[in-house]
């Protein structure tokens, strides 16, 4: 059956509404999956509304059989990425597709072409839109859904990205964390840095949360600069993410740490939005805006998510501060335990980075969710 692939362009209600909606297609027999809201994914391939497209370029394309929407995609070119990283690599992202080979060809197909024509000598993804964002293709940890801002896919799906030429680059993990228990080990880690008295920290104020998200933003830039596929948040970006957030942020389940005054550490939860949306299929009007919000502010989520945790370069390597980030973690689960938290995500964390990883097994962390980014040389 032929393959008809259609570009989404600004003001086409149409493809879009298929964009959106051929998810309930390719997911109808995943008892795990949660669409995320529809108003969410508009408005971040919206290029008047989502600051990402003030240092990129990108567009999105549905597949269709005998008319009906079989699968989607996006190709995206980011300079903020090109600028640090020198790599002439385009991204895909926001790919779901039947089981079928030839769409999942031919939408790659059409992301390889146009990042191509742009000068680009590599395709790299799942990014939806950047590594700040949704990041890679799950291969493992089906049985359970996707916390907040990270992906869902079918068993399929990698194998259907490596028939069409892909091949691995990277793997990232999500790590499970049952909230209550504190190892002993890493209880002496929080109580030797709580007794320091140079050490104090606090929570995020709502009430001044852009200026937050400035601190932690700092904090995230200098601790994750070294790392693998790091590009920096913009200040819109930020003014953004500050929007975003402050509907579901917590207070409680943050925290900013300070060493002799300077805003040394950072770490930053979510409840899990996907625990309180699963059943609205994207929609959050008339009545599902009303559901979240009672679900959010009123029951509380059960689940969370660790967003950020983060430890300034300065401070990272100080034999007396090793225990900063075990400091923030009990702190964290203590938070969670007297909201009536029962578990948390943790990551994602690289497959390669043993530091980050052996503290979350210090924690009582276990591997839950594998996920894979790939690339292609064109």
């Amino acid at each position: 059956m032929p393959i008809e692939i259609r570009e989404l362009k600004a003001g086409d209600k149409k493809t879009l509404k298929d964009f959106l909606g051929v998810v309930d297609v390719i997911y109808k027999d995943a008892p795990y999956y949660v669409r995320p809201l529809d108003f969410d994914v508009s408005d971040r391939l919206d290029h008047r509304k989502n600051p990402f497209f003030e240092h990129a370029d990108g567009t999105a394309w549905v597949a269709y059989q005998d008319g009906r929407p079989v699968g989607r995609v996006t190709a995206q070119i980011d300079q903020e990425h090109l600028k640090v990283h020198h790599d002439d690599a385009g991204m895909f992202g926001f790919l779901d597709t039947t089981d079928d080979p030839e769409v999942a060809r031919a939408l790659l197909a059409e992301a390889e072409a146009w990042v191509k024509s742009r000068g680009m000598k590599r395709l790299r993804g799942p990014m939806s839109l950047s590594i700040n964002e949704e990041l890679g293709c799950l291969i493992e940890g089906f049985d359970d859904p996707p916390m907040a801002m990270m992906t869902y896919h079918n068993r399929y799906q990698g194998g259907l990205i490596e028939q069409a030429g892909f091949a691995k680059l990277k793997d990232v993990y999500s790590w499970k964390y049952d909230v209550g228990h504190v190892p002993p080990r890493a209880q002496r880690a929080h109580d030797e840095i709580a007794a320091m008295p140079e050490v104090t920290t606090r929570l995020a104020n709502p009430g001044k949360l852009t200026d937050e998200l400035r601190i932690i933003m700092d904090i995230f830039n200098d601790a994750w600069s070294d790392n693998w596929g790091y590009v920096p948040i913009t200040e819109n970006e930020l003014v953004k993410m500050g929007k975003d957030m402050s509907l579901i942020l917590m207070p409680e389940i943050t925290r900013i740490t300070f060493i002799n005054g300077e805003a040394a550490a950072v770490a930053v939860g979510i409840p899990n939005l996907n625990e309180v949306i699963r059943d609205l299929d994207g929609k959050l009007f008339p009545f599902g805006i009303l559901k979240m919000l009672w679900r959010l502010k009123v029951q509380g989520a059960k689940t969370g998510r660790l967003l950020i945790l983060g430890i300034r370069k300065k401070w990272r390597h100080v034999r007396r501060y090793g225990g900063l980030s075990a400091y923030l973690y009990v702190e964290m689960n203590h938070s969670a335990h007297l909201l009536g938290m029962k578990s948390g995500e943790l990551g994602w964390t690289l497959e390669d980075n043993a530091a980050i990883n052996a503290g979350i097994r210090l924690m009582g962390g276990r591997i839950e969710k594998r996920y894979r980014v790939y690339e292609k040389q064109l």
